[in-house]
């Protein structure tokens, strides 16, 4: 990357940061705040997505899906109503957060020279890395005991049966791919998404190349944000 490449990367980055901490939608103790969490998301896409076509594809699927109301998990992190927003959200925060002191000590390595990357190709990655979740979790009920020990109906969340096989990361590739098209030409994002669940969502024989996956730098940072989002904020 030419160093005016860089300079607008880690520029826009900011920008990006900014527009979220404008809107402070998730406070520093978990809670938030769903019109600014909306309106955060709907400022970052208008300022980093400028081909509009692809911008109006992406915020009509986050409307026309549960994004906004379904739970990130069923019982980890994200575990409520709204919970793949929040956790999605704080991906992409922890990515933009994340992006200048990793990507200025990777472009320092003799490897540095290989792969060119946007703040576009950060949030893309972040926003999308998750996309599988929608349409993947149902309300159910169990009886349990209140308080005063009368039987009530208590609702949790439990994972729809479907067919699903490709792995977490590849069918959220799939969904973003359907959504902006023109992502099929960048293998950097596409590996990103696909590879942020780690060794965990890996057949035995994939695993035997991960780390070809490694030398591209924004499959650690996704991942990185991603465990951060989950296990020092819980969401």
């Amino acid at each position: 990357m030419t160093d005016l490449e860089k300079n607008t990367l880690f520029t826009e980055v900011y920008e990006l940061l900014d527009i979220f901490n404008e809107y402070t939608p998730i406070q520093r103790d978990g809670v938030f705040i769903v019109d600014a969490v909306k309106l955060c998301y709907t400022q970052m896409i208008d300022y980093i997505v400028k081909d509009l076509s692809e911008a109006a594809n992406l915020k009509d699927w986050l409307d026309k899906t549960d994004f906004w109301t379904a739970p990130a998990s069923t019982k980890f992190h994200g575990n409520f109503k709204g919970g793949l927003s929040i956790h999605t959200l704080m991906v992409i925060k922890q990515s933009l957060v994340f992006a200048k002191p990793m990507l200025e000590n990777f472009f320092a390595s003799p490897e540095g020279e290989k792969y060119t990357i946007t703040a576009k190709d950060i949030f893309i990655s972040a926003l999308c890395h998750d996309f599988c979740k929608t349409g993947f979790y149902s309300i159910e009920y169990r009886n349990t005991k209140d308080i005063t020990g009368n039987w009530v109906k208590q609702p949790f969340y439990k994972t729809k049966s479907d067919n699903r096989n490709l792995g977490h990361g590849n069918e959220s590739v799939l969904m973003m791919l359907e959504i902006m098209p023109s992502i099929i030409h960048n293998r950097m994002v596409i590996e990103a998404v696909s590879r942020h669940m780690g060794f965990s969502d890996l057949s035995e024989s994939e695993s035997y190349n991960y780390s070809n996956f490694l030398m591209n730098p924004l499959v650690i940072l996704l991942q990185t944000a991603d465990q951060t989002a989950s296990q020092w904020y819980g969401l």
